[in-house]
């Protein structure tokens, strides 16, 4: 005695998505409506502007020129940029690289000018990587020992770097 059974598909789950994707999708309308500029810039803006700049600036908004019909040509948009004190200097010395840095980032020559605004810009968050303490003569002979046998030379650094960390967060809670 033979049953047909009908097999269904299991119902499909979403696919799951980097919570970063699903920010933007919901920051990006309205930086886009408020500023002119998407998350991604502002999220970039560290690589782009370089560890000098990017400490004392951020980018403010991105205003595009109005165009009258569909036949003027297309006219690039000024980059409102926040600065504090002496990055103004360094941002206006370094603008021309700065803007190419910015049009590399949107594949097109999207930004024409900078516009320089001077304004105190929030502390940079507090590192939240934990403090490490010493771990002594004792601690890299453990490590050592336990790393001894293993033939890869990096994977030997590695575990060797990852048995600091450990034993380095132990002590420190001590």
């Amino acid at each position: 005695m033979t049953s047909e059974r009908s097999f269904r598909k299991p119902p499909r789950r979403p696919a799951v998505r980097p919570l970063a994707d699903l920010v933007a999708a919901l920051v990006d309308p309205m930086l886009a409506r408020k500023a002119g500029l998407t998350s991604g810039l502002v999220a970039a803006w560290p690589e782009i502007a370089g560890p000098r700049l990017a400490a004392g600036t951020r980018p403010e908004k991105l205003i595009w020129a109005a165009r009258r019909s569909d036949t003027d040509p297309f006219e690039p948009a000024t980059l409102v940029v926040a600065c504090e004190g002496a990055s103004a200097l360094r941002l206006q010395h370094e603008a021309g690289e700065l803007l190419q840095r910015i049009d590399a980032f949107f594949g097109y020559h999207a930004v024409g000018r900078l516009k320089i605004v001077q304004k105190a810009l929030p502390a940079p968050a507090p590192s939240r990587k934990p403090r490490l303490a010493d771990i002594g003569e004792q601690g890299r002979q453990t490590i050592a020992e336990a790393t001894a046998r293993i033939e890869d030379p990096r994977l030997r650094a590695a575990l060797e770097r990852f048995g600091h960390t450990v034993l380095g967060r132990n002590r420190a809670g001590d």
